[in-house]
């Protein structure tokens, strides 16, 4: 298939995109027509925002589906996105919208890529409310190289809506706010709502995440109380700021973190949280596959940084040599501060860098696990292979400790 794309003219692949979503939204029945949609699109945090505003909805009152990065909801039920796509197949997104359909949904929060929009899978889908988070340079290789590519395409999500909400603490939040809509909100990391609600979430960087939520939540009539009741109920999102708790004398989270802000956020929150003496212990990587390789020294820096100890291992190198890869991150640590053998270690196999930064912690010390989070896969020499780091890091808890 990757071959064929290759000699394929491109106006034939995007048509071809095209009349598979239209098709799938007819053989299902159009579901999203007949549910309140709500699209959360941006670079980042949009697996959160979207559990949030599910979490908020079903506790006033709404029975709500998801389809997120991490998790597909269907009112109560929920299982794993096993998928290795944010936004799956044309034919399972209607077939996941048309189920919530026949257990009496009536609002549905999906999680928007740019290349899910750029492949039409949003096509049939039919949102109301759009929620723009932030935009970075990560995706850039998938679209040319171009910045402007990158968020012409989240903009397709916004030409027919009824509500738009944008973080405008983000420099491209006014792009997506010039969308014709009936109803604007703009939204600021320092706006008081953030912190009159407790959250089940670790992370203060969590209260931005759930500012949608209250929104749409108060836009939607639901008393504040309910809404504080959906928020502080949402105590684990699948690898995102997830306690892992096997016995250990050391605390051990798995998350998604793969890029500048949201490595930064991890790791502060750890800085927090660490009890006087304690040491922090990351195990990151990169993607091959095309991804941004600009953020591979950054995330080495910032490693070298706010930790004590750091871990370099595979991520998802798809068909990229991982060596490189890994390389581009741990070089960069040396250059601020960490040896190579003493606190910073390049383990390219994910299961012996996981056990590497388990055995280093000590009573007190918080071990994160990066890149990965509830991922069901681990995408090596072009091979997937099933994975997820949290049974991973159970397993091995239980191996060091027994």
């Amino acid at each position: 298939m990757k071959h064929l794309r290759k000699i394929i003219p491109e106006p034939i692949i995007s048509a071809f995109h095209f009349f598979t979503a239209l098709a799938a939204a007819i053989v299902y029945g159009f579901p999203g027509h007949k549910m309140k949609v709500i699209g959360v699109t941006g670079t980042k945090g949009k697996t959160s925002t979207a559990n949030f505003i599910w979490s908020v909805l079903q506790a006033g009152g709404h029975k709500t589906g998801i389809i997120s990065t991490a998790n597909v909801r269907i009112g109560n039920e929920s299982v794993l996105n096993k998928y290795h796509m944010t936004m799956p197949g044309r034919f399972v997104i209607q077939r996941l919208m048309r189920k919530m359909l026949k257990v009496g949904c009536t609002h549905c929060v999906i999680e928007t890529t740019s290349e899910g929009l750029n492949q039409y899978r949003h096509i049939g889908v039919s949102y109301d409310i759009g929620v723009f988070t932030n935009l970075t340079p990560e995706h850039l290789p998938s679209h040319g190289g171009s910045f402007d590519a990158y968020r012409e395409a989240k903009g397709r999500m916004f030409r027919k809506l009824d509500m738009i909400i944008a973080n405008g603490d983000d420099p491209h939040a006014e792009y997506f706010l010039n969308f014709p809509a009936r109803k604007k909100v703009v939204f600021h990391k320092t706006d008081f709502d953030a912190s009159k609600f407790h959250l089940g979430m670790l992370g203060d960087f969590n209260r931005w995440n759930a500012l949608p939520a209250i929104i749409i939540g108060r836009e939607l009539g639901i008393a504040d109380s309910a809404i504080a009741k959906g928020l502080a109920d949402l105590k684990v999102i699948p690898g995102r700021m997830e306690l892992i708790e096997e016995g250990q004398p050391y605390t051990v989270i798995v998350d998604y973190a793969h890029e500048k802000i949201s490595m930064t956020y991890v790791l502060e929150t750890a800085r927090q949280l660490r009890k006087p003496g304690a040491k922090i212990i990351v195990l990151l990587g990169a993607e091959g596959g095309g991804r941004d390789k600009s953020k591979r020294p950054i995330m080495g820096e910032l490693s070298a940084k706010l930790a004590d100890f750091v871990v370099v291992s595979n991520v998802d190198p798809y068909e990229d040599d991982p060596t490189p890869i890994a390389e581009d991150i741990a070089v960069v640590a040396e250059k601020n501060g960490k040896i190579r053998g003493k606190d910073l270690f390049v383990i390219e196999d994910r299961r012996a860098g996981i056990r590497k930064a388990l055995e280093l912690a000590k009573p007190n010390d918080i071990v994160l696990i990066t890149g990965k989070g509830s991922e069901q896969s681990i995408i090596i020499g072009g091979h997937s292979s099933p994975w997820d780091d949290r049974t991973v890091v159970r397993e091995e808890l239980c191996n060091i400790h027994t």
